[in-house]
């Protein structure tokens, strides 16, 4: 195991279970499309997460350290896709599910909504560059990167289903009314995007 893993575990933890884009976005997924659905959400997510680290591995982190203003780029791209997905829940004409009472969208779709809100997260960006490094260390690189790898996509995964499945419990009595849901995921979404472009 990697130096100080326990610590690692600990980080990335707190990480998932402070709402964030990706959790917003999940839960606004279950309500409007259903647990099983919004699972796909979260395979775009680690299928992202995947990706940040091995480009870290590649060198990822280094060139960000020599062309710091990537960070910027990468912020309000996520910024303006968050809005765009907001968009779409306020313009949707809520086809529904007859058979669930839940609206429809293509697993495509969900999986590229929860893709590229994770790939462009500022707060994902700056712990990949900033935070994992640290931890790959002494002679194990690769078998340290592989179990950092799987134990942060397992954890995710296991956080945005709870956070997906909280949610679809939650909004259960309003699910014949999608016009309200649509509304509610949007406004949530919205108030994520600002909350980005502000503070992070």
């Amino acid at each position: 195991f990697p130096e100080n893993y326990l610590l690692f575990l600990k980080i990335i933890l707190f990480m998932f279970i402070t709402p964030g884009a990706p959790r917003v976005l999940i839960m606004s997924q279950s309500i409007n499309y259903g647990f099983g659905r919004s699972l796909w959400t979260a395979f775009g997510d680690i299928t992202a997460n995947t990706v940040q680290m091995l480009l870290v591995l590649v060198g990822l982190g280094a060139l960000i350290k020599i062309f710091p203003n990537i960070v910027l780029v990468f912020k309000w791209v996520g910024v303006c896709y968050i809005l765009y997905i907001a968009y779409g829940f306020i313009k949707s004409k809520a086809k529904i599910d007859i058979k669930s009472g839940k609206q429809t969208k293509t697993t495509k779709s969900l999986f590229m909504d929860g893709f590229f809100v994770a790939f462009f997260s500022p707060k994902a960006t700056v712990f990949f560059v900033a935070v994992f490094p640290t931890f790959l260390t002494g002679e194990n690189y690769l078998t340290h990167f592989i179990v950092m790898l799987i134990s942060y996509v397992s954890l995710d995964f296991l956080t945005l289903a709870i956070y997906s499945k909280v949610a679809d419990k939650i909004v259960e009595q309003l699910k014949s009314n999608p016009k309200t849901l649509n509304n509610i995921s949007a406004a949530a979404l919205t108030l994520i995007a600002v909350f980005i472009a502000i503070k992070v």
